[in-house]
C-alpha cells in the first residue's frame, strides 16, 4: 500500500507573523520557515502505519520554491521514502493545489492521502475537501484516530458535538488535527540518510495545470491591539458597562 502526503512550507509556528509596510502581504524576508504542523502530523502518521506494516511507501509532494526542498527532506528524514517538489514561486491557491495533487495521484496510484487539516499560513482548510472531490474519493476531515486495514479505514473526527466515527472505502483522503499523534523529532542518523532520499523535481506545466490566481487579495493588516481591562465594583456597573459600552446585551 502506498500513501501520499502533501506538505507545505510555512512561517515557523514560533515567529510573529510581520505584515508588510504597504499591505500587500506577510513580510517573508528573512523569517524562519519550516513544515506545516499540521502536515507534520500527516507524515508522522503515515510513519506510524509504515513502522506497523500497513503501508509500503510513503511519498512526500510539495507545491512552492526550490526552498520547499527542505521542507520535503524534513519529511524524507521523519521517515518517508521519497519527495516529489511542484516547483514555483507563485502563490497557489487551494484547487489549483488540488488540481496538481489530483495529476499526482493520477501519476503515483497511491492508496490513500492524508494531509493536514489546513495551513497555518492561509488558514483555507479547503485542499482536503477539494482533492477528495476532484478524485471523487470518500474522506475524512479533522482525524483525532486513525486505524487502516482490510481495504477501510476507520476515522475518528472532532465535530462541534463531540468526536465522529467513519469508516470509508480505500483509496481515501484523510485530514489530521492535532491530537491525532505528537510528531517525532528526526534522529541525526536519519537526518543524513535523508539526503540520498531521491526528490523528483516537477513544474506545473508538467502536469498542464494552470495555476493563475483566481482571488484578489486586497489588503492584508494586524488584529487591532487588545485595550486593558477595567475592574469594576458592582454588578450594575457590568452590566452597564456591558450594554452601554460593549454593545453585546
Amino acid at each position: 500500500m502506498k500513501v501520499l502526503v502533501p506538505v507545505k512550507r510555512v512561517i515557523d509556528y514560533n515567529v510573529k507573523a510581520r505584515v508588510k509596510p504597504d499591505g500587500s502581504g506577510v513580510d517573508l524576508a528573512n523569517v524562519k520557515m519550516s513544515m506545516n504542523p499540521f502536515g507534520e502530523i500527516a507524515v508522522e502518521e503515515a510513519v506510524r502505519l509504515k513502522e506497523k506494516g500497513t503501508i509500503s511507501e510513503i511519498v512526500v509532494v510539495s507545491i512552492g520554491p526550490t526552498q520547499a526542498q527542505e521542507t520535503i527532506r524534513t519529511a524524507l528524514a521523519m521517515g518517508a521514502d521519497r519527495g516529489i517538489l511542484i516547483e514555483t514561486d507563485q502563490t497557489v491557491e487551494p484547487l489549483s493545489v488540488a488540481k496538481l495533487l489530483k495529476a499526482v495521484v493520477d501519476e503515483e496510484k497511491p492508496d490513500m492521502a492524508i494531509l493536514g487539516k489546513q495551513a497555518i499560513d492561509d488558514d483555507a482548510n479547503q485542499t482536503g475537501q477539494m482533492l477528495s472531490a476532484l478524485l471523487d474519493w470518500p474522506q475524512g476531515t479533522f482525524a483525532s484516530e486513525l486505524e487502516v486495514g482490510e481495504g477501510k479505514a476507520k476515522i475518528t473526527r472532532e465535530i462541534d458535538g463531540g468526536l465522529q466515527t467513519l469508516e470509508v472505502e480505500l483509496p481515501a483522503v484523510i485530514t489530521t488535527d492535532l491530537r491525532l499523534n505528537e510528531p517525532r523529532y528526526a534522529s541525526l542518523p536519519n537526518i543524513m540518510k535523508a539526503k540520498r532520499k531521491p526528490i523528483d523535481m516537477k513544474k506545473p506545466e508538467d502536469y498542464g495545470i494552470n495555476i493563475e490566481a483566481r482571488l484578489e487579495q486586497i489588503t492584508v493588516a494586524e488584529p487591532p491591539k487588545r485595550e486593558a481591562g477595567v475592574i469594576v465594583e458592582t454588578v450594575a456597573d457590568l452590566v452597564d458597562k456591558l450594554k452601554n459600552e460593549a454593545g453585546v446585551i
